[in-house]
């Protein structure tokens, strides 16, 4: 595996994540990696106890944002925090514990061999708890759907579990991405799949969360079934990557 201690900067956006983020701290800190919470000026306090953790301990960082701007907006203003410092992985992980920080090893050795991992609920299987069966079947026919326009051959793309290195989000002008809910996920990972650069999936388990509430609504989801034709045309209406993967 590669040594990633003081290499890793796991990116958590929170909005009224005021009851789980002392928790991901605590569960982030028995890792060797850094934290990053991007914090849209929640109205619960979840900024300010992120500031008093901050204080606390060395590896919290807190990135203050004045308005909720949309989750691909935060985790843009992260990926460009990491690229100014000495990151080589940079995670995105929900704030909820729907994914477990222990997997973070896992993704780590997977991305030695590649530019970008995905964590996947549904290679090999469906691994998910606590969903109702038309949410699962709503991802499930996302996850064909996004396959079939733009040909990407993942069982997960709109997963928000991932490991970048540092290659990968380098090679994405941040400025040109568009879309902001879920559909940030599939665009991301397309613009680095269609360059050629090594895509690799790592088996997750997914848990709904406990505590707060989901921010999935269907103004998120149609973003979704738009955004995916778009990037299509975008690619040449090429269903395969410009450059073989290697």
């Amino acid at each position: 595996m590669p040594d990633s201690k003081h290499l890793t900067l796991v990116i958590v956006p929170t909005y009224n994540e005021r009851d789980n983020l002392a928790g991901i701290v605590e569960a982030l800190g028995q890792l060797s990696v850094d934290l990053l919470v991007v914090d849209d000026n929640s109205p619960d306090g979840t900024g300010d106890l992120a500031d008093k953790l901050s204080e606390k301990h060395q590896f919290v960082h807190i990135l203050h944002r004045q308005q909720k701007n949309g989750l691909g907006r935060a985790y843009c203003a992260g990926f460009e925090w990491a690229l100014e410092r000495d990151y080589e992985f940079v995670f995105e992980m929900d704030g909820d514990f729907s994914h477990d920080p222990t997997d973070i090893p896992r993704f780590i050795e997977t991305a030695a061999e590649a530019d970008l991992v995905l964590g996947t609920r549904y290679r090999g299987g469906i691994r998910v708890n606590n969903w109702p069966l038309r949410r699962l079947m709503l991802s499930l026919g996302a996850a064909k759907y996004v396959k079939w326009i733009t040909g990407m051959p993942f069982s997960d793309p709109t997963g928000g579990y991932k490991c970048f290195r540092r290659k990968a989000l380098e090679s994405v002008d941040l400025t040109t991405v568009r879309s902001n809910g879920y559909s940030f996920q599939i665009e991301m990972t397309h613009k680095i799949w269609r360059q050629g650069l090594r895509v690799a999936e790592q088996n997750i388990v997914f848990t709904e969360r406990i505590e707060g509430t989901s921010k999935m609504s269907w103004h998120i989801a149609w973003e979704a079934v738009w955004m995916v034709w778009r990037l299509w045309f975008q690619h040449g209406l090429r269903r395969w990557p410009i450059k073989k993967q290697g």
